[in-house]
This record gives structure tokens, C-alpha cells and sequence, in this order.
């Protein structure tokens, strides 16, 4: 996994996710999502799921975001990516997605997979701008309020330009 941002005190550094990671990770996820995953959930997607690679990103010791994907034959599935709130509008999630990207690359993937809400048109113009495009909707994927979800896909290989350079 290549780091976009050199460590210092205001620079973000970006590492594997461990179990230790877990509880700062449940912190996030409560603020980010109104249908969190469990501790248990995460616990099993670092520990038994072989397909599940996660990521955390960390300024001064204190976890600020996380992503995740499942990289099965080759395709990666982006199964959930997140910044705490205090952090958000600072392009780090942008950076967050663009490692998460890479480190596909890194492991063969040719293409890229995920779901958001509908209502979440920040989300959707991040993912646009890095190459992602809608490939249809799933209904009433969202249990807690029966919302419908974009999927959208990206060629890998066709957002290398917008992977290549670092965030600003």
C-alpha cells in the first residue's frame, strides 16, 4: 500500500487496519452511518474473511477515517469508507479513496464496485470525479429507511491518470 502523505504531526498516515483499530473505527462508523456495522463485523472481516482489506488513516495517533473493500478474482467491492466529522471537507476521504484505489492496482484488480444512497450527491460527485459511473440502482437497498442505491462501477486502469497525482 503506498502512502499518499508523508508522516508528520499535520499530514495524515495511511496503514493496515488491525483489531486494535476497532474501537476508533466503531466511533467513526456511529457518526458516519445511520446502520453501522458491529465490532463483531469488523472483528470477522479482519480476521476470517480472506477476501476483506481495510485501511485506517491516523494524524497524531488518533484514527480520522477508514475504508474497506473485498478484492475477489478481479474486481474489488468497496465495502464501506468513512472520515470522522470534525475531519470532513479537507479532501481527505477523496485521498482515503484514492489510496484505496490504488492498493486495488497494487493487487490486480481491474475494476471497482460500490453502493451509495441515492441522497448522498457528495458522495456521488467524489466518486464521479474518480472515474466511477452509475451502472443502475438497487431498490430499497438501505433497510433503515427503504432508500435505493446507485451502483457504480470504474475501470481501474482508466482512472490511473486521476490516481497518479496526490491530493492537494
Amino acid at each position: 500500500m503506498a502512502l499518499l502523505y508523508e508522516q508528520n504531526q499535520q499530514q495524515p498516515v495511511l496503514r493496515k487496519m488491525t483489531i486494535d483499530d476497532i474501537p476508533e473505527v466503531m466511533e467513526i462508523e456511529h457518526e458516519a452511518f445511520t446502520l453501522p456495522w458491529t465490532e463483531e463485523a469488523f472483528r470477522n472481516e479482519l480476521t476470517m474473511n480472506h477476501f476483506a482489506r481495510y485501511m485506517v488513516m491516523v494524524i497524531d495517533g488518533r484514527t480520522i477515517g477508514y475504508a474497506g473493500m473485498w478484492t475477489i478474482m478481479d474486481e474489488a467491492h468497496v465495502t464501506n469508507i468513512a472520515i470522522r466529522e470534525a475531519y470532513r471537507g479537507r479532501k481527505l476521504g477523496e485521498g482515503l479513496l484514492i489510496e484505496l484505489m490504488n492498493w486495488a492496482l497494487e493487487l490486480g484488480m481491474i475494476r471497482m464496485t460500490l453502493e451509495v444512497r441515492v441522497s448522498n450527491e457528495i458522495a456521488q460527485q467524489l466518486y464521479m470525479k474518480l472515474g466511477f459511473t452509475n451502472a443502475g440502482i438497487r431498490k430499497g437497498y438501505y433497510s433503515d429507511n427503504n432508500e435505493d442505491a446507485m451502483i457504480m462501477w470504474c475501470e481501474l486502469s482508466d482512472a490511473q491518470d486521476q490516481l497518479e497525482g496526490s491530493v492537494e
